[in-house]
């Protein structure tokens, strides 16, 4: 086993203009954000599970559920346009973290579980990494994906066929934002979440739904459903 263990932290502001009140709304009768915070908690690498926030509602559920919510984040850190690196650097200089790695989980990927973050975590000692970050691949090739300029259709990738076979294409990946791992030090001096270093984990597709809005919240329901 991997001696040394992360801090798990999870951003979760009040403000949802996709999904009102999506971080508390019931998932199979658990607030949303519950489920990021029991897999954190179950984690065998976790020490700490924290809830950053600046909405007393979503504190209040976040302790319930066993996470620590030791401050409100800011106003200015809790707009739409507060980058998820403005937040994460803030909180390495509130927390002093220094020396941790941290696991940045958004409370919206539901589905990632103890299992994947475990396997990110052991992957990211193991190889060094600056970083890790999950993804999963893309249903339908960038081969297949336009820029619209100036009323015309615009190849994003140029360099392929647009007629080859849909099999015929190299497999193409995204972040799906469940999990970011990061060494606290290195995060502070670069305030960002990839670099050269930077190492992967792919996740499936079902365990890899990010909850923006009402479809896909209805989509993770199904899939646990058919659990």
């Amino acid at each position: 086993m991997i001696a040394e263990g992360c801090v798990a932290i999870i951003p979760a502001r009040g403000g949802s203009k996709g999904l009102v009140g999506k971080n508390i709304r019931l998932l199979q009768n658990k607030p949303l954000i519950a489920w990021s915070i029991e897999a954190a908690k179950k984690s065998k690498y976790v020490t700490r599970v924290i809830v950053s926030t600046d909405c007393k509602e979503i504190a209040k559920v976040a302790v319930e559920h066993g996470a620590e919510v030791p401050f409100l984040r800011p106003a200015e850190l809790s707009d739409d346009t507060t980058s998820s690196s403005d937040v994460l650097c803030y909180l390495i200089d509130k927390l002093h973290l220094e020396n941790e790695s941290v696991i940045f989980l958004q409370p919206t990927s539901p589905l990632r579980n103890q299992g994947h973050i475990d396997e990110a975590f052991e992957k990211f000692k193991a190889l060094e990494s600056d970083s890790l970050v999950s993804i999963s691949k893309l249903d339908k090739s960038p081969y297949w994906s336009f820029w619209l300029e100036d009323d015309r259709l615009k190849g994003v990738c140029t360099d392929k066929n647009l007629n080859a076979r849909r099999q015929d294409l190299p497999d193409a990946f995204a972040l799906n934002g469940a999990i970011y791992i990061i060494k606290a030090s290195w995060f502070k001096k670069n305030k960002s979440f990839m670099s050269g270093k930077s190492n992967y984990y792919v996740m499936d597709k079902a365990s890899s739904i990010d909850i923006d809005d009402l479809i896909d919240f209805k989509l993770a329901e199904i899939v646990l459903e058919l659990k």
